[in-house]
């Protein structure tokens, strides 16, 4: 078992990400729920031939997205999905719902046996394109004490991407961690400033210094530079990196995958 996330049987663990066709009523919507699982279920198939030790399912192509808040139309189809992906691929799976609908996300999570969110904003505001993101933990973990959903780990975003962090620039990346951990979150999350884009190594340094949770990189690792954050981060999320060209709204590509968990399996169990 990792020392810090018994979650997985592997440390360092990679997460592969599966991004959910557009849903149904999203303006790009033109898929059926069967459809869309199909296609998400392809997916983590590749994934779990090629070895990662996680899954996390998002519904990215839903864009422009909702402010801390979805319908009950998409928690419906990202459960039927996400409990599909579980049984399929018999790793560990996480749920993030854009943008910012961390109590949906848990209600899913929940229901569909997976195993943690990824939630922005759960510590600290931030500007995002959506608007005003306001800290969640409060009213998120209360709610999964509710519903008895304690065993579904908190992945928070820490000074997320695609945001601005002006209202909280005197309060440094380390020290949000440490809200994190204080308000009893079960992981950190270090981007880059857009989708794609690697983080800094200071960045994750300073997580590191502040907080004792497992740190985690969530955007911009690839096997080409893997080996400059493999020393300092305890996971990786790969999106990206993962898919057709590099791209994240192509699927995924099996060469592309095989070649980072060769480089991944060079560095280290």
């Amino acid at each position: 078992m990792s020392a810090k996330n018994p979650l997985f049987s592997s440390p360092k663990p990679v997460i592969g990400m599966i991004h959910l066709e557009a849903l149904p009523g999203t303006p790009a919507g033109r898929r059926s729920v069967r459809e869309i699982e199909s296609l998400a279920l392809r997916e983590a198939k590749i994934y779990r031939e090629e070895g990662v030790h996680g899954i996390m399912i998002e519904n990215m192509h839903d864009a422009p997205y909702l402010r801390s808040a979805v319908g009950p139309e998409i928690v419906a189809v990202m459960a039927i999905v996400a409990s599909a992906v579980k049984q399929s691929a018999k790793l560990p799976c996480g749920v993030q719902i854009l943008a910012g609908a961390n109590t949906e996300a848990m209600a899913v999570a929940h229901a569909a046996g997976l195993d943690f969110i990824r939630a922005e904003g759960f510590a600290f505001a931030h500007v995002a394109d959506e608007g005003l993101i306001q800290s969640s933990a409060a009213a998120l973990l209360r709610y999964r004490k509710q519903i008895g959903a304690d065993r579904v780990q908190v992945w928070a975003d820490v000074k997320k991407k695609h945001s601005s962090h002006a209202i909280t620039a005197d309060i440094g990346i380390g020290e949000t961690a440490e809200a994190v951990e204080f308000m009893r979150g079960d992981a950190v999350i270090i981007t880059g400033t857009v989708t794609g884009n690697p983080p800094k190594i200071a960045d994750i340094r300073a997580a590191n210094q502040h907080c004792h949770l497992p740190v985690y990189l969530g955007s911009g690792v690839t096997a080409q530079n893997l080996t400059g954050y493999y020393p300092a981060a305890d996971g990786f999320i790969i999106g990206s990196h993962f898919k057709v060209d590099g791209n994240w709204s192509n699927t995924v590509d099996p060469k592309r995958i095989a070649q980072f968990m060769k480089r991944r399996a060079q560095l280290g169990k």
